[in-house]
């Protein structure tokens, strides 16, 4: 097994895998993996880095830093995955004093932009794919491939570190999905419980820390109602209960809930109920 000590790097022993088969004798002709590799306890920092072939890194355990020339510092943990590419320079390593434990695949081929324009876009940014057993097997069985210096074999770790790689990519999505339906549903119970209060969509927004257009679309893609639809609906909803569970008037009823005009109150809850106030409570009290 190729292993070696390179203390500017890691205190611990490290990993090398290089493709030792002539590329010709390779049938796999759209990914090649050039080398791979397991930096366990990583402490070196690397500064305005450069790379000729696109490189794929996953980090195992430990904290550090990502960051492409002229872009935002992102945190690294453990779980994360990002990417090093060319025309690009890129500072990245474990926090100073730090380490973290890292996998890397470097590979050429057409199928990487196939990857970019289908399911790894954003490769600027750091992915957290999480920490699977899975992962970790996978990951070796490409060294194993790599290291009996047979063709087809070499072939195989190529497809298996697409595999690898797509596994990711859909663990990140099934994160991000969830992620997404928690903002929605706590945006959604935001607005639930601001129905005895005029809508004020810039309030609500930045209380979210999202712009107005996006609020909207957000909601009308939730409820498939407009913003504002939706929230006199819910308003409509709170007023029969007011007025079959209270003795409030339709006067105090439409202030409580943020209208102003009692007129315009009556008209939306005649639009919605398809009854006037009165003759709702009158008929189902």
């Amino acid at each position: 097994m190729p292993t070696f000590m390179d203390y500017m790097i890691s205190p611990l022993p490290i990993r090398n895998f290089d493709c030792m088969v002539d590329r010709s004798r390779l049938r796999l002709k759209s990914l090649t993996i050039i080398n791979a590799g397991h930096l366990p306890g990583r402490t070196h920092q690397r500064h305005q880095g450069v790379f000729e072939s696109w490189a794929f890194v996953f980090i195992g355990a430990g904290r550090g830093y990502y960051q492409t020339k002229g872009g935002v510092r992102q945190t690294v943990e453990a779980g994360s995955l990002f990417c090093l590419y060319p025309n690009e320079t890129f500072d990245y390593g474990p926090e100073q004093d730090g380490y973290w434990d890292e996998y890397y695949f470097t590979v050429e081929g057409e199928r990487i932009q196939e990857w970019m324009s289908h399911w790894f876009e954003q490769p600027e940014l750091v992915k957290s794919v999480g920490v699977d057993d899975t992962f970790f097997g996978k990951m070796e069985l490409v060294f194993q491939l790599l290291e009996s210096g047979i063709p087809a074999n070499q072939d195989r770790a190529a497809m298996a570190v697409e595999s690898l790689l797509y596994e990711m990519a859909v663990r990140l999505g099934q994160q991000e999905s969830k992620n997404r339906s928690l903002f929605v549903h706590k945006l959604i119970d935001d607005l639930s419980s601001s129905v005895y209060q005029a809508l004020d969509s810039q309030i609500v927004a930045a209380r979210h820390h999202i712009s107005i257009p996006t609020l909207r679309r957000i909601v009308h893609d939730y409820t498939g109602y407009p913003l504002g639809e939706y929230m006199h609906r819910l308003k409509m909803a709170e007023a029969k209960k007011l007025l079959l569970n209270t003795d409030k008037s339709v006067k105090e009823i439409a202030a409580l809930l943020g209208y102003k005009d009692v007129f315009y109150f009556s008209r939306l809850f005649k639009k919605y109920v398809l009854a006037a106030p009165k003759t709702y409570r009158s008929h189902m009290g």
